[in-house]
């Protein structure tokens, strides 16, 4: 599969109404999209790092310029067998796994096109939809909160997650619990709380939760081990995992009990493939988070998910839940808690480009690097 050429664009789509975690608030979504062109199809994905490095260390304007200056121009121009021969070639670059996921993820939407088989099926999932959860920001009030879970659960979410805070925790989440019944409630502290809680998180513990995330720092796999030897509750790791070692050395040392797999967080789709595998092996359930994607990204997620060991209700809720508008012409729309895969080839859905056009910043085509000389290494 060649690829010929490669467009990179900044794009800012406002979100219907704030959304809120221990980060900060945000009021409209800014990611980079990346087309892939080659043979007379394209491929697409979105990168899923922030203006700022505050959920992992990576930044949209250090990604776009490896991508432009590094990354584009050493694969532009060349034939690559699969995904396996591409992200082979770039095994030397370090971190960096989310502006490497961006070319990854669109060059398994380029490729499973020239297949004509849909991105699930490439991967070997075993589903026609998924089970999807919400996962709802931090709201003005206990009564808003509750009022917007009811909410959910009533068009038939299979789990809702509720984002949680020091000080904003174990009241809301009591009132939560006692509105939705059985229902399955998670909490997600974005790595918000450290062992010095400990009293907070124990009370967390006693509420029935499905499981916690991401309680601890963003980086440090022994004190959520620590932690979960304290916990009758599940813990989930979100941001410590970025590859199957890491899974393996967390399910290892017992510092979670599942995985929040973030395909654009963990490098691609083979990668998330790896660390599925690899819970899998410990019999640990694994389950697809989101990132505010657009109708792009959101697409990809849904047929990550249709990977078996994706047992837990996912973060692929309704598109129309965050955008007036979406970036796509396919509706990604739940019914009854489930997500249906895209039809078609590859992702299966379709850029909506005068509507792109309308909220993209910048916009710069990528051409073949002339040269291919690697540099010397001291």
């Amino acid at each position: 599969m060649r690829i010929d050429r490669a467009e990179l664009r900044l794009v800012s789509l406002p979100l219907l109404k704030p959304f809120r975690t221990s980060f900060g608030v945000m009021t409209d979504k800014t990611f980079v999209l990346l087309r892939l062109f080659g043979e007379g199809l394209e491929g697409v994905a979105e990168g899923v790092m922030d203006v700022r490095p505050d959920y992992r260390e990576e930044t949209i304007s250090g990604a776009l310029a490896l991508l432009q200056e590094s990354i584009l121009p050493s694969v532009l121009g060349q034939d690559w067998a699969n995904p396996e021969h591409l992200m082979r070639h770039l095994s030397g670059i370090r971190g960096n796994r989310m502006a490497l996921a961006s070319l990854e993820m669109a060059f398994w939407d380029l490729w499973s096109r020239s297949l004509g088989l849909p991105l699930s099926t490439v991967l070997g999932g075993v589903r026609n939809e998924v089970a999807v959860g919400v996962s709802l920001g931090i709201q003005p009030s206990i009564e808003a909160t509750v009022e917007s879970a009811s909410r959910h659960a009533e068009q038939g979410y299979k789990r809702i997650k509720l984002k949680i805070q020091p000080d904003w925790d174990v009241a809301m989440v009591r009132a939560v619990k006692a509105a939705l019944g059985d229902l399955p409630v998670t909490v997600d502290a974005n790595a918000a709380y450290s062992l010095a809680q400990i009293n907070t998180l124990r009370e967390l513990d006693t509420l029935g939760l499905d499981y916690i995330e991401q309680p601890l720092a963003w980086n440090d796999m022994c004190d959520h081990a620590k932690l979960q030897a304290l916990m009758q509750t599940p813990l989930c790791l979100d941001e410590c995992i970025t590859s199957a070692q890491d899974a393996r050395k967390a399910l290892e040392m017992a510092a979670c009990r599942l995985v929040n797999i973030k395909v654009g967080r963990v490098g691609g789709h083979l990668e998330a493939r790896r660390i599925h595998d690899v819970a899998a092996s410990f019999s640990a359930p694994v389950w697809c988070g989101g990132m505010l994607e657009s109708g792009v990204g959101r697409a990809h997620n849904i047929h990550l998910a249709t990977l078996e060991n994706f047992t837990k209700p996912g973060d692929t809720s309704s598109s129309s839940r965050y955008w007036a508008r979406d970036i796509i012409h396919e509706p990604l729309e739940t019914s009854g808690g489930m997500m249906p895969v895209p039809k078609g080839a590859g992702i299966g859905v379709t850029l909506d480009l005068p509507f792109l056009d309308t909220v993209t910043r910048m916009k710069v085509d990528v051409k073949p690097q002339r040269t291919s000389v690697a540099p010397a290494v001291p």
